[in-house]
């Protein structure tokens, strides 16, 4: 028998999306509202590589901003105007996974502060309707009674606001609503192959499973949305193009003290060699990004000592009476960033748009971009689609985030509304109130059904660090995807992220549930591990 009479074939698709990323996800999102029969391929997990690694903001990017007027880059002053826009449409319609956060930028003198006020409100102008509260001046008593351990050089500053949300809770729901809607999607799913007809158009792939099976996907259109491995996804369709991504490093820690125990965080506009900081509320700790170092592709989710040290030296100059910074967890990221043409330029300074790309033989692959301007990548991408299926695609239908409501706008109300509901239902503790807080932040308007499906056992929180239950991690494993431990405490609930050690001590909980669940599945990972893509 040969490996074509074993290979299982599913056909009959409009759109094969490879990558379930933040750009892949919105594009089998945006795909199936317009009525196109989608498959949704993964190599490892929903969100697995750069999309669960951000700094968990939704901004426009003040750097950005400042960028356009210094260099007078009209393409840095269109991206940010689209990214606010976008953080408004992310803020209304997940409002259980984003909200509004205000942020301090200090300053050390009269003149800085001027020049800062002037440019965020500059900022704010840009977002126009979709703004979500304007700049304002902060003294030095507002500052540091706002951040108590903040350095006493800070003779005040300029508070602004942007988002702040759960990036790999949103990629997961991206791809499941999708998935409600009709799309079949398949993590653990790495294409080997593609396909063409006689012609030499792209007419699908082939794919082999983590236990080793094959797969043939047929397919009117297909669309490359990997991120930084873009470049692989389009050698299989021509080995002789030239590379188009550059993949820089983006380091994060969190710190278990509380650095801005107000919700208020910190933007240091300014380092020694020119990047900008964070320093950010995180599920009670502090959350400290990012470094922007070029590296190979291979190093790009690589923990990197030099750049702890770098973030925790920083940590130290401003918040000088802090006692020894302890690290509860740490991550990186490789951001997608198309190829300059100007190799000499620094990753700081290229510009984080995207482009979409269509090769002779039909292959469309979408690059570069960011978080924030997922949904204008995605629908960038189905023009280029439309163009390869002949034929306009149909009007977008309603179809909501998994957890919102129909009319995002009724949203807030109802998850007020719910509370009660959920309150009856689970363990009176005194982690009750946070274990409230967190079903609701994952699930949204579901949590009420999420949490009727299991037993009163299955409800009792595991960790004081963060409330997750055994229904929640069995729900994940049963019903989200989760294939590791990894996926499950990493990305399902966002444990590891926050307290790698508590993460530890639970995993041998997750190992048996995922033995329990998926028997004839070998299980290679039975420990977190934030420094590779499972």
């Amino acid at each position: 028998m040969t490996t074509a009479d074993t290979m299982t074939n599913n056909s009959g698709f409009d759109l094969l999306v490879i990558g379930a990323g933040a750009s892949g996800a919105s594009v089998a999102y945006e795909a199936v509202r317009r009525g196109l029969r989608v498959a949704l391929l993964e190599a490892s997990d929903i969100g697995g590589g750069t999309s669960c690694r951000s700094t968990k903001l939704l901004h426009g990017g003040v750097r950005y901003l400042e960028l356009a007027f210094k260099t007078a880059d009209t393409a840095q002053l269109r991206l940010v105007r689209e990214a606010l826009l976008e953080r408004g449409h992310w803020l209304q319609q997940a409002p259980f996974l984003a909200h509004r956060l205000e942020l301090a930028l200090p300053t050390d003198h009269w003149f800085s502060q001027a020049y800062y006020r002037i440019g965020l409100g500059l900022y704010d102008a840009l977002a126009g309707r979709s703004g979500i509260g304007s700049s304002r001046l902060l003294s030095a008593r507002q500052l540091h009674e706002a951040l108590p351990q903040i350095r006493t050089q800070s003779s005040g500053g300029v508070a602004y606001s942007d988002g702040q949300f759960d990036d790999a809770r949103l990629n997961l729901l991206l791809a499941l609503t999708a998935e409600r809607a009709g799309a079949v999607v398949r993590t653990g799913c790495r294409v080997t192959a593609l396909e063409r007809n006689s012609q030499g158009r792209i007419t699908g792939a082939l794919s082999c499973s983590s236990s080793g099976e094959e797969e043939r996907w047929t397919a009117r259109a297909v669309v490359n949305a990997t991120g930084i491995q873009a470049d692989a996804i389009r050698h299989m369709a021509d080995p002789d193009l030239p590379p188009r991504m550059l993949t820089s490093r983006g380091m994060h820690l969190v710190l278990e003290a509380n650095l801005c125990p107000q919700g208020l965080g910190l933007l240091l506009p300014a380092t020694d060699d020119g990047r900008v900081l964070f320093m950010l509320p995180f599920f009670g700790r502090t959350l400290v990004g990012t470094t922007d170092t070029p590296c190979p592709l291979e190093e790009a989710q690589a923990s990197s000592a030099d750049e702890t040290a770098y973030l925790l030296d920083y940590v130290r100059r401003w918040f000088p009476g802090l006692q020894e910074p302890h690290v509860s967890s740490r991550w990186a990221g490789g951001r997608p960033l198309l190829r300059p043409a100007d190799a000499s330029r620094s990753s700081s300074r290229v510009v984080r748009e995207h482009e979409v790309e269509t090769l002779a033989c039909g292959l469309v692959s979408v690059m570069g971009g960011k978080w924030t301007t997922c949904r204008p990548m995605a629908l960038d991408t189905l023009a280029a689609v439309e163009q390869q299926l002949g034929q306009p695609l149909a009007a977008a239908n309603t179809l909501p985030l998994l957890g919102a409501d129909t009319d995002p706008t009724r949203t807030p109300q109802r998850l007020m509304e719910q509370r009660q509901q959920l309150k009856e239902r689970l363990p009176d503790t005194a982690l009750q109130p946070q274990q409230i807080d967190h079903l609701q932040a994952a699930h949204g308007l579901e949590a009420v059904a999420r949490v009727s499906e299991w037993s009163e056992a299955d409800r009792e929180p595991l960790s004081a660090v963060m409330p997750i239950c055994r229904g929640e991690l069995r729900h994940a494993i049963e019903r989200e995807h989760a294939r590791s431990v990894t996926d499950v405490l990493a990305r399902r609930c966002r444990l590891a992220m926050v307290d790698e050690q508590e993460a530890q001590r639970l995993s041998p909980e997750v190992t048996a549930l995922l033995e329990r669940s998926r028997p004839d599945q070998p299980l290679s990972e039975r420990e977190v591990s934030l420094n590779l893509q499972h």
